[in-house]
């Protein structure tokens, strides 16, 4: 059981690492072209929140044994269908992608794939990830703690700051 909590930790991890390669090759490319990037001081703490947010689901989940809780597939599936949001979030934006907000001057908001529907939904994939993530080893205080920071940044600093951003740059 403590194999599968391992594996799912490392998993997450290597595949946030590889997220972050591909964010920089696309920051390079936007700022050739013209983006402008916002926000840059708060960047630092997304990237503690998600190293405390793995750490803690590993430590609380080795804690409470290792193995996943009474309710872990409905979790799991929460935790996969947020994962299928982000990754359609990261094909439709393409090169547009980042972990950053960076904007392009002039170039229209994207408004196809899952942005039909949802004005930040990479946001609401993540949030999801944050809390799913560690229930599904009834990592209840880690996805509590988590869960509270991210919303607090995302509502408190990052969205806003981003839709200033693109209020101004995409006018």
């Amino acid at each position: 059981m403590v194999g599968w909590l391992l594996a799912m930790v490392a998993a997450v991890a290597a595949q946030r690492l590889a997220e972050l390669v591909l964010a920089a090759r696309n920051r390079r490319w936007l700022l050739v072209r013209g983006a402008r990037e916002h926000g840059a001081g708060h960047y630092p703490l997304f990237i503690i929140l998600h190293v405390c947010w793995l750490t803690g689901w590993l430590a609380e989940g080795l804690a409470r044994g290792g193995g996943p809780g009474a309710a872990w597939p409905l979790w799991l599936g929460l935790f996969l269908a947020a994962q299928s949001l982000r990754y359609w979030c990261i094909v439709t934006l393409g090169r547009r992608w980042n972990t950053r907000i960076l904007v392009l001057p002039g170039a229209p908001p994207v408004r196809r794939g899952p942005y039909r529907f949802l004005r930040h939904p990479n946001y609401l994939a993540v949030s999801a990830e944050l809390l799913c993530g560690p229930l599904i080893f009834g990592a209840w205080g880690t996805a509590l703690a988590a869960g509270a920071a991210n919303a607090w940044l995302l509502l408190a600093v990052r969205i806003p700051a981003e839709e200033d951003a693109l209020t101004r740059l995409t006018q």
